[in-house]
């Protein structure tokens, strides 16, 4: 189901006003990109499921006091996500490990397959190591659950031109992680990996000449 942004305001006014179905209109479009954000950070499928949950069960609970203000409603949301996520990593400090990781993703993988599973895993995972936090999330919530700019903003109190920074730093370090510094004709015409290769690229310019403060000088 797919839904712009003055549907979903309508539904979220008719579940303030106690309609049921609105609310579960509004889970059945959120739940999945909810649950794959979850799931990227805490690692464990069962944790992600009942974490998902009580996102929801948070959701409803606090959306009386819930006012647009401009800010986007799956911002907001997220934002209880990533305070559910918070709480639950200070509470449980546990996450899976390669082994589990593994088993998740083998399926009736014969044993070459699974050996390469393993190596790719530990890859992206040691790739991820890099990351701070900050980036992480960022990662998740643009890539994993698909949120806006504007969305991963309101998520994490932060600006957008913060979030577009977060992760340019982000894609750039994962690339170098991960040996991909050297783009193919498909990688160039993606601007996320253009942006990530090359700072200039947004604005039009050519690679050139960084100050220590990482802008480039102005032209006279």
């Amino acid at each position: 189901m797919t839904l712009d942004e003055a549907a979903i305001q309508r539904l979220v006014t008719a579940t303030k006003e106690g309609n049921a179905e609105a609310f579960g209109q509004l889970f059945d479009h959120y739940s999945e990109p909810v649950y794959r954000y979850i799931a990227s950070r805490v690692q464990r499928p069962a944790d992600a499921e009942d974490l998902t949950q009580i996102v929801f069960v948070k959701a409803l609970e606090a959306l009386p006091r819930y006012e647009p203000r401009g800010i986007p409603f799956g911002g907001w949301l997220f934002r209880l996500a990533r305070n559910t996520i918070i709480d639950h990593v200070r509470t449980r400090h546990d996450h899976a490990g390669l082994d589990e990781l593994t088993e998740r993703s083998a399926d009736d993988r014969g044993p070459e397959e699974l050996a390469l599973t393993k190596q790719q895993i530990e890859t992206v995972g040691r790739a991820l190591g890099v990351l701070t936090d900050e980036q992480r999330d960022v990662i998740a919530l643009r890539f994993f659950a698909g949120l806006s700019t504007r969305e991963a903003a309101t998520a994490m109190g932060k600006r957008e031109g913060t979030i577009r920074g977060l992760q340019f730093r982000a894609i750039a370090a994962l690339r170098r992680q991960l040996g991909l510094d050297e783009i193919d004709e498909g990688d160039a015409a993606d601007p996320e990996m253009k942006l990530a290769t090359d700072p200039g690229a947004q604005r039009g310019m050519g690679p050139g000449r960084v100050t220590k403060t990482g802008r480039r000088p102005r032209r006279r």
